[in-house]
């Protein structure tokens, strides 16, 4: 990629052998990549999985659709590889469903709705996706959960034109987030119920995107997707290395602040204590917040980078999970138009 030109996803190709065998020779790769197949041919990455039309019923659970399904659930390599990831449970895929349509986006991005035996489409879900009704023990295999009733539905689904991973030699593209001006960054967020919680956060407070650093776990894991509620698919994401993100804080000239649970670093780098007069001096500057991983915190890079901001506790205890201290840092720090509209309100 360049500065001066988008990447390119245009849909391409894949070709599926040995479908019936327990591992599939898939031979397709990720977005906007070259990469090379079990036989050494350059292909150009595709831009959707490789989608085998299933048939209108499925009832076995080594049905060949059914591998590929459980692949995406349980493959970060395999969802990236396909383009594709499966969306578990009724509201993330209605909430997905209703931001496709708020903003005029193709329906294209669902490739099907699994349904158990005897459910109907629900009302919201696009009428021009296929709908495949599936046996009990096929509900439980994909999903990987025994209660089917706790199971409304499985949509596959493309990754959206709004998460980008970056190579190490890509350069930041200036469509990688149509807007800037409050970016979460985080660094080496492990725990996917915590990634997608801070996701679902950010979409909430109208944040502009989020930055994943290097060791960060997947956004379209099972679970992240369960704790987003679908923001994974609408908030803007970008993976991609500390180089990446200093090129983006040049471009759009902004802050980098990192939220801390002490007071000192290393005896030396004092931290901020985020307060009211704090937001109100930050108001107007584009700014990056990083969020650091449950167990290590902040990285040195991000320590030695950023401005530390800490949230002031009476309580006695020394930090909060990331989860809850990142929707405290989301929701002070949020944009100005939209703080003033929950004052006002």
């Amino acid at each position: 990629m360049s500065m001066a030109a988008s990447p390119t996803l245009r849909p391409v190709s894949c070709s599926l052998a040995n479908l019936s065998s327990p591992s599939p020779n898939i031979r397709c790769q990720g977005r906007g990549r070259r990469v090379s197949d079990s036989e050494g041919e350059e292909q150009l990455a595709p831009s959707s999985p490789p989608f085998l039309r299933p048939p209108a019923r499925i009832t076995s659970a080594f049905n060949p659709f059914v591998k590929h399904c459980v692949k995406l659930r349980i493959s970060s390599s395999y969802r990236r590889s396909c383009g594709s990831a499966l969306v578990v449970g009724l509201a993330p895929i209605l909430e997905i469903c209703r931001f496709l349509k708020l903003k005029h986006e193709d329906y294209s991005l669902v490739d099907c709705l699994l349904l158990v035996d005897g459910a109907e489409a629900p009302e919201g879900f696009p009428s021009s996706s296929p709908v495949v009704n599936v046996s009990p023990s096929v509900m439980r295999k994909v999903s990987g959960i025994q209660s089917v009733d706790s199971t409304e539905a499985i949509a596959l689904m493309k990754l959206p034109r709004s998460f980008l991973n970056l190579e190490e030699n890509d350069e930041i593209n200036q469509h990688c987030f149509p807007l800037l001006h409050r970016l979460l960054v985080l660094d080496g967020i492990q725990d996917p119920g915590n990634l997608g919680t801070l996701l679902r956060s950010a979409m909430a407070f109208k944040w502009d995107g989020a930055f994943l650093l290097p060791s960060c776990c997947d956004p379209f894991n099972e679970k992240a997707l369960r704790a987003s509620r679908g923001a994974s698919f609408q908030l803007p994401l970008v993976s991609g290395s500390w180089s990446h993100l200093i090129a983006l804080k040049s471009k759009h000239d902004m802050k980098l602040l990192a939220g801390h649970p002490e007071s000192t670093v290393n005896g030396s780098n004092a931290t901020r204590s985020l307060s009211h007069e704090l937001v109100e001096l930050l108001a107007g500057k584009p700014l990056c917040l990083v969020l650091g991983s449950e167990g290590k915190g902040l990285s040195k890079q991000t320590v030695q980078t950023c401005e530390l901001v800490s949230i002031p506790m009476a309580g006695g205890f020394e930090s909060l999970n990331v989860s809850v201290a990142g929707g405290i840092f989301l929701f002070m720090l949020q944009p100005e138009t939209h703080r003033h509209c929950v004052q006002n309100h």
